[in-house]
C-alpha cells in the first residue's frame, strides 16, 4: 500500500468514525470524558477543534470550568489543611464554605472575564475565531489543566512534610514554586486551544505573550509581598 492509499483509507476511517447532526459533528470514538482528557494532554489543538465542531450548550462548557473550580478549590485546601498559613488556621475550618462559593463564583466570573479580554486580543491579532469559540477553548483549556494544579499542590504538601529534615524546602520561593509551575500546563492547554479557535498557525506566540504577561503578575505578586500587602507563605 502507498502513501495515497493509506491517506485515503485513514481519511475514510475518520469519516465512518464521525457523524454530523444539524451544525454539530460528533465523533463516535473517545467519547468518554476521560479519554477526551487524555487526548487533549496528546494534542490540544484536535480536541479544542472537535469540541468547538459539536459546537456544544452553554450549559455543558460551564460545567467544565465548574469542574475546574473545584479541582482548583481542592488543591488549594490541600495546603491550606495540611500546612495553613496563620492567616489561613483561622479561617478553617468554619468558612471553607464560604471559600468553596467563592472558588465557584468568583473564579467563574474571573475565566468568563479572561475570556473576553482573550477575544479581544484574539481577533486584534487577525484571529477569526468566534465568542463561543473562546470560550470553548479557555474553559476546556481549565479544566484539562487542572489536573496538573492538584498534581503541583499534593507536591507542595510534600515538600511541607519534609522540612523536617530538608529545612532548605521552608524558603517561601521553594514552597510555592509548585503552584507557580502548575501554571505552565494551565497557560499551554489555552494557548493551544486559543490558536486553534482563532485558526492561528503557530502556538508560541500566544503560549509566549501569556507567559510573560504571567511573570509579570508573579513579580507584582513578589513586590507586593515584600511590602507586606500579601504574604507568601
Amino acid at each position: 500500500m502507498d502513501n495515497k492509499d493509506f491517506l485515503n483509507d485513514r481519511l475514510e476511517t475518520e469519516r465512518e468514525d464521525s457523524f454530523t447532526v444539524g451544525s454539530h459533528t460528533y465523533q463516535m470514538s473517545h467519547s468518554s470524558l476521560y479519554r477526551r482528557v487524555l487526548d487533549s494532554w496528546v494534542d490540544m489543538r484536535k480536541a479544542t477543534r472537535r469540541l468547538i465542531d459539536e459546537d456544544p450548550s452553554e450549559s455543558r462548557l460551564l460545567f467544565y470550568i465548574l469542574m475546574s473550580d473545584l479541582i482548583f478549590f481542592l488543591s488549594w485546601s490541600l495546603k491550606a489543611v495540611v500546612s495553613p498559613t496563620e492567616n489561613a488556621s483561622e479561617f478553617l475550618p468554619t468558612d471553607v464554605g464560604l471559600w468553596l462559593v467563592l472558588a465557584l463564583f468568583a473564579r467563574t466570573a474571573v475565566v468568563y472575564l479572561f475570556s473576553v479580554l482573550l477575544g479581544i486580543a484574539m481577533r486584534l491579532a487577525g484571529g477569526q475565531g468566534s465568542w463561543k469559540a473562546t470560550r470553548a477553548a479557555v474553559f476546556w483549556g481549565a479544566f484539562v489543566a487542572a489536573p496538573f494544579g492538584l498534581l503541583f499542590a499534593l507536591i507542595t504538601v510534600a515538600f511541607s512534610a519534609l522540612e523536617g529534615v530538608m529545612p532548605f524546602l521552608a524558603n517561601d520561593l521553594i514552597s510555592q514554586a509548585p503552584y507557580w509551575l502548575s501554571l505552565i500546563p494551565f497557560v499551554w492547554f489555552i494557548s493551544a486551544g486559543l490558536a486553534e479557535a482563532h485558526k492561528f498557525r503557530l502556538v508560541a506566540p500566544i503560549f509566549g505573550t501569556m507567559t510573560v504577561l504571567t511573570m509579570v503578575l508573579w513579580v507584582l505578586f513578589l513586590y507586593l509581598s515584600a511590602i507586606g500587602i500579601f504574604t507568601l507563605s
